[in-house]
Formats: C-alpha cells, sequence, structure tokens
C-alpha cells in the first residue's frame, strides 16, 4: 500500500503546474551556469520562455520533448535571451516537424532568423509563426480555452516584457450523489450547474449551486521578469501572483552599476515582491561574478522571507 500510495503522489506532483528552470545566469556562461530559459508547465501545455544557448541540450536533461512545446516567449533580443533558438527551430526541421509553433518576441527576431536560414541555404517547412510584440503597455497577448498570457512592460535598456500567465477558472465538478437526488436535473443541465448556477425546479424551488457541485480548485499564475531595473510600475500586474520570477543580476552592493545597465539587486526584486504581495519569489539572471548565490537569497529573505534562488534544471511547483 505504501509503493501505491507513493506512486499516486509522484503522478499528483506531475500534473502540477511547475516551472523548470534551463538557464538562470546572465550574459556570460559558466560551468555551472546557462543564460536564461525557462519551461513552464501549465494545464497540460508546455511553454518555452526565453531560449538562452545552450536551452535544447538543458530540455534533453531535463527529459521533455521539444515536440510538446506549440509556443515560445522571448522577453528582448539580447543574445542571451534567445540565441538556442536557431538550434530548436533547426531540430525540429530535422524531427520534420508538422505541428504549428508559435514565437511571441519584439519586433525583428523574425528577420535574424530568417537571415540565418538564407546564408546557410536551410529551409523551415513546418508551419513557424511569428507574432511582434511591440506594446508598451499591460495586454493580453495569449488565450486558449485554460489559460491568459499578458505582456507586462520592463524596464530595460531595450524594449522587453515580462510575462504573465493567469490559469482561467475551472468547472465546478458534480456532487453526482446529491444531483441524483433530484429528480428533474438532466444530463443536459450539467454544463450549466458546472459553471456554478443553481438549478430551479418547476415548482420554482431553487437548489443552491453548492449543494449540487464541489468547490473547484483555485486557479493559479505564474509571472516572469526578467530583465528589468528596480520599475515599481509593474506590481499592480503582479498583484497576489502565486509564483514570481524576478531577475537579481546584482547584490544589493552593486545598486548603481545595476541601475546604470538595467538591471535589479535582490533586495529590488524582494520589494516587487512585497509590493505585489506574490506568495514566493524565484531569484535569477546572477551576474557571473558571483560564485556564491546563496548570498542573493540570504539578502532577498530580510524584505520578503518566502524567496528562494533558482537552479538548474530544478523544477518549481506553483
Amino acid at each position: 500500500m505504501y509503493y501505491i500510495f507513493k506512486k499516486i503522489l509522484i503522478i499528483i506532483k506531475m500534473i502540477k503546474s511547475n516551472i523548470i528552470i534551463l538557464g538562470c545566469n546572465s550574459s556570460l556562461p559558466t560551468k555551472n551556469f546557462h543564460p536564461t530559459s525557462q519551461i513552464l508547465y501549465m494545464r497540460e501545455n508546455y511553454y518555452l520562455i526565453d531560449c538562452g544557448e545552450g536551452t535544447q541540450v538543458q530540455l534533453i536533461k531535463s527529459r521533455i520533448k521539444i515536440n510538446k512545446i506549440n509556443n515560445i516567449f522571448i522577453s528582448h533580443l539580447h543574445g542571451d535571451h534567445y540565441f538556442g533558438l536557431i538550434g530548436i527551430l533547426s531540430t525540429y526541421q530535422l524531427l520534420k516537424r508538422n505541428k504549428k509553433l508559435n514565437i511571441y518576441s519584439p519586433k525583428g527576431l523574425k528577420n535574424i532568423i530568417y537571415e540565418h536560414l538564407k546564408w546557410s541555404n536551410s529551409k523551415i517547412t513546418y508551419p513557424l509563426k511569428f507574432i511582434t510584440l511591440k506594446s508598451k503597455k499591460y495586454k493580453k497577448i495569449y488565450e486558449n480555452n485554460d489559460i491568459k498570457i499578458y505582456i507586462i512592460p520592463l524596464k530595460h535598456k531595450i524594449y522587453t516584457n515580462g510575462f504573465l500567465f493567469k490559469e482561467k477558472k475551472k468547472l465546478k465538478n458534480l456532487n453526482i450523489e446529491n444531483v441524483k437526488k433530484i429528480k428533474e436535473i438532466k444530463i443536459s443541465d450539467y454544463l450549466n450547474i458546472k459553471k456554478g448556477n443553481n438549478f430551479i425546479k418547476k415548482n420554482g424551488k431553487k437548489i443552491p449551486n453548492n449543494y449540487l457541485t464541489f468547490k473547484s480548485k483555485k486557479t493559479l499564475s505564474y509571472a516572469f521578469c526578467s530583465d528589468t531595473s528596480f520599475y515599481p510600475k509593474i506590481t499592480k500586474y503582479l498583484k497576489n501572483v502565486d509564483l514570481l520570477y524576478h531577475e537579481s543580476t546584482y547584490l544589493h552592493e552593486k545598486k548603481k552599476l545595476a541601475y546604470n545597465r538595467g538591471h535589479s539587486t535582490s533586495k529590488q526584486a524582494a520589494k516587487i515582491a512585497k509590493l505585489s504581495n506574490v506568495k514566493k519569489l524565484l531569484l535569477g539572471h546572477y551576474s557571473c561574478r558571483y560564485p556564491n548565490i546563496s548570498k542573493f537569497e540570504k539578502e532577498a529573505k530580510k524584505i520578503f522571507p518566502n524567496c528562494e534562488t533558482s537552479k538548474n534544471l530544478k523544477k518549481y511547483y506553483i
């Protein structure tokens, strides 16, 4: 029984929304750190966020098949956030991909990719669509039956966006035992009840929805903010987010350098998390000048205790 229970717990964890950090370093790759890239699993879909050098290899190490990815989101056009993309696109070609791939990015990435293909005499034969991001306002850019995705305007040296992923409200589960007690309820009424509506009998009597259903699970949200200077204006978009990844390139002693280069310190990331009342903060995008990243967490926890330094290939549940 113990082993069966343990296996059930593993399966439940697998289907929970999570983020896998593929790379959490800044522009210079090192032996132990890779440039920015991460994979978000939410509502049975995989979303690739940024695609720094080496992303393909990190995906292989994380045992995620790249053909499961149908949407890629690029925050900005500094190389450490997209240099791995041409490799993935080429691999899709070798694997004879036929599914459509959407790439959401600032203006210019499409030209860069097709210029490379031109000079290498290569082709992309699968459906590839570039969705150009140019708005400097908080805006919805994607929606399906399960989630909505928004861009968050950040403050960097070039046009840069963060991304907010929000689950849609799930339908409620029927309490079949109670539903069957009400003879007038037909199968055709189920969807209306699952949407949260009461059932009205022919005699006008109201059957409360909470008697006919179980409470729906809480919807989850994840926000990705990299790269950016300390920018408190974004907190209104991050209110009560379940998990926030925020860049922390430097320790606070380098706050002037951070400002000049369009980056944040771990202390500033913690301030954003606190002002936004997020549930948990993940730090990342560390400068390679810091061999010991534990100092980032120590510094941030003085302001926002529920924080953690992101690590390569580690999975974080939302």
